[in-house]
């Protein structure tokens, strides 16, 4: 069906294959996040966990005046009057990341346990929180994480978890397939490092585009509290635009071995984060010239 990125609608399979079936068997997940570039885990997560978190998150932003007056807190009803309807603050807000309940949910033993499997060894995950509060006709552009997060462990993961139910009206995370085998992008935009480099970060803004020159094709599906989505640092991905009334919440979260590098802008008790990329001064190059650049 035709659902609507930032600059384009473009057809998406409503279907992703689910993992529950080889949860016990890091082998085979391991093998199939290297074919697939993803791993879609219903219930990873208890719901009560996800909605006591949802809770004191919207109880956060309607102190804010985000939530729609005369409606039920836990439905998350944009308010129309709200000033800043796809850019909220809430990336990196230890306001909000540092709320024990979200931090039960991203650090808790269901995702811990899952990753010490899965890597075979102690996990660790970045101090960094980026949660997402996104409101009406918000959406993500299309890019790899390497290129933000890639001076640690080339084997880190993100973990991508609604606190709540997400609707394809919502804009969930959407995965261009195939794409983590693309070994021209890998090989250029794929060794970059937007701090490094001054890049834009992402790597298109045409979905249509990156399947007629480089192949795989888009998919995405519903999630339920509890659902997670894990994939590589080599995977296109973006976010469908929220066409909905509703505040769509979800995480992105990072996940290594404890025992290998880490990339030192995303630890620590005050997390420097991007020093350089969009900051005040910084000549960012455009994409169309990296792109040229690159051959690609």
């Amino acid at each position: 069906m035709k659902l609507p990125f930032l600059h384009q609608e473009v057809d998406v399979s409503t279907e992703l294959r689910e993992s529950n079936d080889i949860l016990d068997n890091p082998d085979a997940l391991q093998e199939r996040i290297a074919t697939d570039g993803y791993l879609l885990i219903r219930g990873l997560h208890d719901k009560d966990a996800i909605f006591t978190a949802r809770r004191q998150i919207m109880e956060k932003l309607a102190a804010k005046g985000m939530i729609a007056p005369n409606t039920p807190l836990m439905d998350g009803i944009f308010n129309p009057n709200y000033p800043e309807p796809t850019s909220t603050g809430s990336m990196g807000n230890k306001e909000l990341t540092q709320m024990p309940a979200f931090k039960a949910v991203v650090e808790g033993e269901p995702i811990m346990n899952f990753f010490k499997a899965f890597l075979g060894g102690d996990a660790r995950t970045f101090d960094f929180k980026w949660l997402r509060t996104a409101g009406p006709q918000s959406g993500s552009p299309i890019h790899y994480d390497i290129v933000f997060m890639g001076r640690g462990t080339q084997n880190l993961y993100s973990c991508w978890t609604p606190f709540g139910d997400v609707s394809l009206d919502m804009g969930p995370i959407v995965l261009c397939l195939g794409s983590n085998l693309f070994e021209e992008v890998r090989a250029t935009y794929g060794k970059s490092d937007v701090d490094r480099d001054l890049i834009e970060g992402h790597f298109s803004d045409k979905p249509l585009e990156i399947v007629e020159k480089f192949g795989g094709h888009w998919a995405t599906t519903t999630f339920s509290a509890g659902d997670v989505i894990i994939f590589s640092m080599f995977l296109m991905h973006a976010s469908l635009v929220n066409t909905s009334d509703k505040i769509r919440i979800t995480a992105d979260t990072r996940y290594q071995l404890a025992a290998e590098p880490i990339d030192e802008r995303w630890v620590g008790e005050k997390p420097k984060g991007h020093y350089a990329w969009k900051q005040q001064g910084a000549q960012i190059e455009s994409l169309e010239k990296s792109r040229q650049r690159w051959g690609i």
